[in-house]
């Protein structure tokens, strides 16, 4: 390996474990090794091998797959495009200035994309993405013969998503029933998502040539699913959020379990007779110890959830994970609010569709609110009269939101006397810490009545729930 794809490789190394991905060294080692076997002559190849050597879990791929494309791109600079730019050039000389970008050059590469995306060819789709934001993307720099580029602006220009009808017609055939549209209009969507992904990636690696990989990799790549933000998901990452958290609660509790297991036989009673009868064996020499079987402890849990627009994404997903770690508790109750308290328990039916329960709680959010204004102090007021009885002396109160109460009364004794009357207390803040107690939030408050922790994503959720039940 040359010096310069060396210097890559460890740059590349870098930004993957600034994203979050645990690379050791052996596996560093692993993938130099394996690149001297299979070579560099094909990309794809290439990635394959980062990926088998450096990536441990699937959700950590499309962060993998972005940092692959920005440090080592497809192409440099418009690529196969330039020789359309030097014809460009050409003809400058020949019949002055050539406009690349007007209301004719961008109807006619709007129907070249709709024929594109009907037939789906990615090589073609590629390089339109490319001719796209070399043609509409192009943004004036900050200095002289520099540029910039942008994804946003492209595709403000070509508006692919306007294109769909014309894409379900292309995959249409004659006498075409309404099941067919749909899977027809289904296809059309997630190829024009397909290509805004191609744009953006695109507009990725040409800053990246200007302004260096690792540029790019610090403020432009986002952090893999496990470990971005709640409030900062997108849509596609929340489908995404929707796949990886029954498989993560799933791992997660057989891993309690088993570490149960342990922990019940170290600190387990000693069972003497039982150890001394095994002793006989070994000469009167107790070897071997044996321990009387742990009654198992379980507690109740009960949350109670803002579920107001600013923290939504937060919410569903913490209560769904702790929905599916339910048999580790021996009940649980679910409560929502905005400034009214709404009971959801009947909503996380065993065996529920995660997708149905999340439209359960979607359609009941509006249960929680009277005004529509954020009001912890009612809430918890409208809790005690209502629901206090939920509480006792063997359960764990779960508290889910930002803590940003509209300036309204905090009724903190209320909250005080709900943590009082319960085993233990937590509240999980979605907000970064630093941001406790600036504008309206309640945070310092409300910290000084029950512990409250930062959970600004599934690691840390993970992390929470794991010293909850243990």
């Amino acid at each position: 390996m040359s010096s310069g794809l060396l210097d890559r490789h460890l740059a590349f190394v870098e930004a993957l474990r600034g994203a979050g991905l645990s690379v050791s060294l052996a596996e560093d080692l692993d993938a130099v090794a394996a690149l001297g076997v299979v070579g560099w002559g094909d990309r794809e190849q290439v990635r394959d091998v980062f990926a088998a050597t450096l990536v441990k879990k699937q959700s950590q791929r499309t962060t993998f797959d972005t940092l692959f494309d920005v440090y080592f791109p497809r192409l440099v600079g418009d690529g196969v495009g330039r020789l359309d730019g030097d014809a460009a050039v050409e003809a400058d000389d020949q019949d002055g200035p050539a406009v690349r970008d007007n209301a004719e050059a961008l109807a006619a590469f709007r129907d070249e994309l709709a024929d594109a995306l009907a037939t789906g060819d990615e090589q073609v789709l590629q390089q339109l993405a490319a001719q796209m934001v070399a043609q509409f993307g192009a943004m004036p720099g900050r200095g002289p013969g520099m540029s910039s580029w942008s994804a946003y602006t492209a595709l403000q220009r070509v508006a692919p998503q306007e294109l769909v009808d014309r894409i379900v017609a292309g995959l249409m055939t004659d006498g075409a029933d309404e099941s067919a549209a749909a899977d027809a209009r289904r296809t059309a969507d997630r190829r024009v998502g397909s290509f805004t992904s191609m744009v953006e990636g695109d507009a990725r690696r040409r800053i990246a040539e200007e302004k260096g990989p690792d540029h790019i990799a610090d403020v432009a790549v986002r952090p893999s699913i496990d470990r971005l933000a709640f409030m900062a998901a997108r849509r596609t990452d929340l489908e995404e959020m929707r796949r990886e958290i029954y498989p993560l609660a799933r791992r997660l509790a057989t891993r309690l379990t088993k570490e149960h297991h342990k922990r019940t036989a170290r600190t387990a009673p000693l069972d003497f007779r039982r150890t001394v009868r095994a002793s006989v064996a070994t000469g009167g020499v107790p070897l071997t110890t044996y321990h009387r079987p742990k009654r198992p402890h379980r507690t109740d849990l009960v949350v109670l959830c803002d579920v107001s627009g600013s923290v939504a994404n937060f919410a569903q997903f913490t209560l769904l994970f702790v929905f599916a770690l339910r048999e580790v508790f021996q009940s649980m109750r679910a409560f929502t609010f905005i400034d009214h308290v709404h009971e959801v328990t009947e909503h996380f039916r065993p065996g529920a569709d995660p997708a149905d329960v999340l439209a359960d709680l979607a359609a009941a959010t509006s249960h929680a609110a009277l005004w529509g204004r954020t009001n912890y102090g009612r809430a918890f007021g409208k809790f005690e009269e209502t629901y206090g009885d939920a509480l006792g002396p063997k359960t764990t109160l779960l508290i889910l939101g930002d803590a940003r109460s509209n300036y309204s009364d905090l009724n903190e004794d209320v909250l005080g006397r709900l943590a009082g009357s319960v085993r233990r207390s937590f509240w999980l803040n979605p907000e970064h810490e630093r941001n406790w107690g600036t504008g309206d939030s309640a945070a310092p408050t409300y910290r000084d009545v029950v512990q409250m922790i930062e959970c600004r994503n599934l690691t840390q959720l993970d992390e929470f729930v794991h010293g909850l039940v243990l």
